[in-house]
């Protein structure tokens, strides 16, 4: 009959394990497989990907990989295939002690999106472990009085295994004196007991030797054994009785070492020392010995170690009480342990995502993670929630498992990352909680343009610089990091069409560093201004735009030119002065203009040379020449001056002019052109000299003022119906580039204005009359192009006051240079 109930347990065994070994699906979100222990490292479990539905190449390319709620992880995932492998030899025993079944949980966390799938593997017992008594030699002492039928507890034998594998029975070598019986305990092994079936009889044999066997259920079985070694006590004719059967006591879990668990009392009716009665833990797992301890002296049952409800629920302690005979009895003590609120919930992170895109939307899962709290009974509900105001919430997926979401809108050039706090919190009493930091770094994107550190820049160059000089720099910043960050200069084309900016200035596209590309001249452009583009990095580049004006500083590059007198070397420029002039009088005047501006065009007169220094001045500021004294008859009639124009830049340029002047009794006599004496020795007669002199000049003088009238009048009609300004033909008749006259300049001329010397044949008496302005100011009239001069408008319809007015010598200048 034992070995057929063996065949059929064995069979069971089998069958079981063949069943569970089959992969089972839990709900929708869990997945549950079966493993035999002692399963070598590398073993096949399962396919997971086939079980989740996934194609093979997805978890491989979702990052798959297994998070254990334990602090070991004892599978290991092949992404490729998706097969799940045992990690190393896997021993039930130290995973999950007598606990059964013996189930490791762990998960699986996918990425991108993140996802999360509950597993777990449950461990199946082999018989690996057999019997074992703690004492291999157990002492029994039994008065020789013993009734028939009397019972002796016998210790427990322990087996690791659990289930058909852990102990199943106990068998007894033969003998006259006892059989056994085997007993169940509500909590812990089978314990066997010694049942007397033949009165002992010390004097015919005080001692009696026993082997107890135990046996499991494994296939095939295992056993172990004990030599019990059973000594007859001379008569004792009392047993020590206790006073209840059971005792019963409730300790909570945190009561330290030392605390009172219960008293048990027996009393025994002998006398003497065979009523003294000591009291043990007899025949108890190592477990209750290493836990509690008895006062041999007063039965009071303490605490030895520290309790886990946790771990254990319920203690089953048998309590001996033996005389001084050596008759013993035994009663029991049954240990509720109470839970109490002794555990902080514990948080286990499986995955974060991290860093975090700043243009994440809301919702996006950052966190996955589990909550649970060992004291299920008193703990109550957990609450999760997050220290501070952050843009994230926890939200419940399943049972005790969260997820860290956004709440708000991230922004990593305000924050670039976070401590998220998590706090769980049981509700008692005490409320314990636990805190847990999860770092969330936000990554950035390009959502920032680039920033000048100027609304516009300003930036001088000198002129006559050289070529690709540095002239200035411009900056921004981008509040992005990396390439979004990276920030390229460009110069854009004006709105015009217009590329020759692109002829002036080159910029750095690295660091904004802008390089004159040729020589810059003020006379020809005095400013000028482009448009500068910074674009950053960025997958989708953001721009920003910032005008840029170069103004060109002027240099002391041109030196004064001379407008009057001309200094072309075709005809003299004689100025006559009568010899009846008086000190003061005014002669003619230097006038000169310089190209350049600002100081550099200020322009002062100094009389250089001269054949007579005593007899003229030249005024500093306007370049007038007077005399200085009454002209005698001793000075002599020519006099030859040399005037020095010089502008006050650094260094000083100057132009030097040339004038001859010619002191005269009157009018009346001929011009005379200034000859040089040393060239013409020979002597001539005066009056035929001045004759021809001045009939060859008169007639040269009349026909190129008509000439020179003629053209002036053609055009300026022409240039007046074209709306040019009085400016723009002023310079036309002057030939003189526009450059070196401006309207309002910083010359010696507060405008613009030509000069003519004229002289024609008179009554007989010759008369000078000194420089006016050859075009006075007048209005003029925009709307219809015409202009009428002052000469036109004061000259009378009579011809002979026409010719009178011409037979006068004279030079006209403008007295606005005055």
């Amino acid at each position: 009959m034992e070995v057929a109930r063996r065949k059929s347990l064995q069979s069971r065994q089998v069958g079981s394990l063949f069943l569970f070994l089959c992969v089972s699906v839990g709900g929708a979100t869990t997945i549950r497989y079966s493993v035999a222990e002692e399963m070598e490292s590398g073993s096949f479990v399962a396919n997971v990907a086939k079980d989740l539905g996934l194609e093979v190449g997805k978890l491989a390319a979702r990052g798959a990989r297994l998070v254990s709620e334990g602090n070991k992880l004892h599978f290991r995932l092949h992404r490729k295939t998706g097969d799940l492998f045992v990690k190393e030899k896997l021993d039930r025993e130290s995973l999950c002690g007598k606990a059964d079944p013996c189930v490791l949980h762990f998960e699986i966390v996918l990425v991108e999106p993140l996802q999360s799938f509950r597993a777990e593997v449950r461990v199946f017992d082999i018989n690996d472990n057999a019997p074992v008594f703690v004492n291999k030699a157990p002492l029994l002492k039994v008065p020789e009085s013993t009734p028939l039928g009397s019972r002796f507890p016998l210790q427990s034998a322990q087996d690791l295994d659990v289930g058909l594998n852990g102990l199943q029975n106990y068998t007894l070598s033969a003998n006259a004196y006892f059989h056994l019986h085997t007993r169940f305990r509500s909590h812990g092994p089978k314990y066997a007991e010694l049942v007397l079936d033949k009165p002992l009889d010390r004097e015919e044999e005080p001692e009696v030797n026993l082997t107890i066997t135990a046996v499991d259920g494994g296939s095939p079985p295992k056993t172990g054994t004990a030599h019990i070694r059973v000594v007859v006590l001379d008569v004792n004719d009392h047993v020590p009785q206790f006073s209840r059967l059971v005792y019963r006591a409730q300790v909570p879990e945190n009561s330290a070492n030392g605390s009172l668990v219960a008293t048990v009392t027996a009393t025994d009716l002998d006398e003497g020392t065979n009523r003294e009665i000591t009291y043990s833990l007899a025949q108890n797992p190592e477990a209750i010995i290493q836990t509690f301890q008895i006062d041999s002296q007063t039965g009071e049952v303490r605490l030895r170690g520290p309790l886990d409800f946790e771990a254990i629920e319920t203690y089953d302690i048998d309590i001996q009480a033996t005389d001084g005979g050596g008759l013993s009895a035994h009663s029991k003590v049954l240990v509720e342990v109470v839970d109490v609120n002794d555990n902080p919930p514990e948080v286990m992170v499986s995955s974060v995502f991290s860093p975090l895109p700043e243009d994440s939307p809301l919702q996006t899962v950052v966190a996955l993670f589990t909550i649970r709290d060992r004291d299920i009974r008193v703990g109550g509900k957990i609450t999760c929630f997050l220290r501070e105001d952050l843009p994230f919430v926890v939200k419940p997926t399943f049972r005790n498992s969260y997820s860290l979401v956004t709440d708000r809108g991230l922004d990593r050039e305000e924050v670039s990352g976070y401590n998220v706090t998590l706090v769980a919190m049981d509700t008692g009493p005490p409320n314990l909680s636990t805190e847990t930091v999860i770092e969330v770094l936000i990554s950035d994107i390009n959502d920032n343009p680039p920033v000048f550190q100027e609304d516009s820049y300003i930036l001088t160059v000198r002129e006559n610089n050289s070529p690709a000089v540095f002239i200035g720099k411009v900056h921004a910043e981008d509040l992005d990091l990396g390439e979004n960050a990276q920030v390229t200069y460009s110069l854009l084309p004006p709105k015009s069409g217009d590329l020759s900016v692109f002829a002036y200035i080159s910029i750095n596209s690295d660091n904004g560093k802008l390089y004159a590309l040729r020589t810059m001249d003020y006379e020809a452009i005095q400013d000028f201004q482009f448009v500068i583009k910074a674009t950053d990095g960025g997958f989708l580049s953001l721009s920003s735009q910032v005008t840029v004006r170069v103004v060109v500083l002027d240099d002391n590059d041109n030196r004064p030119m001379i407008l009057y007198p001309l200094q072309n070397g075709t005809l003299p420029c004689n100025d006559l002065v009568p010899r009846s002039a008086e000190a003061g009088y005014l002669v003619t005047k230097v006038v000169a203009v310089d190209g350049d501006s600002g100081q550099n065009s200020w322009l002062s007169y100094h009389l250089l040379k001269a054949t007579d220094l005593g007899l003229f001045s030249v005024q500093r500021q306007n370049g007038e020449i007077r005399t200085l004294r009454q002209i005698s008859e001793r000075d002599p009639m020519m006099q030859k001056l040399i005037i020095l124009v010089q502008d006050h830049g650094q260094p000083a340029l100057s132009t030097t002019a040339s004038l001859n002047i010619l002191l005269v009794d009157g009018f009346s006599e001929p011009y005379l052109q200034f000859q040089d004496p040393s060239k013409h020795p020979r002597k001539v007669n005066p009056s035929t000299k001045y004759l021809v002199i001045s009939l060859v000049v008169l007639s040269f003088l009349f026909l190129l003022s008509v000439t020179v009238i003629f053209i002036i009048h053609i055009y300026q009609k022409i240039k007046y119906r074209e709306k040019f300004t009085i400016q723009e033909h002023f310079y036309d008749d002057c030939n003189f580039p526009n450059n070196l006259v401006h309207q309002g300049g910083n010359g010696s001329l507060s405008q613009p204005c030509p000069y003519e010397m004229c002289s024609a044949n008179g009554t007989g008496n010759s008369e000078f009359r000194f420089l006016k302005r050859f075009m006075p100011n007048f209005p003029f009239p925009h709307d219809t192009g015409e202009v009428k001069t002052e000469a036109d408008s004061n000259v009378p319809p009579d011809s002979d006051r026409t010719r009178s007015q011409g037979s006068e010598g004279h030079a006209r200048v403008s007295d606005d240079y005055m």
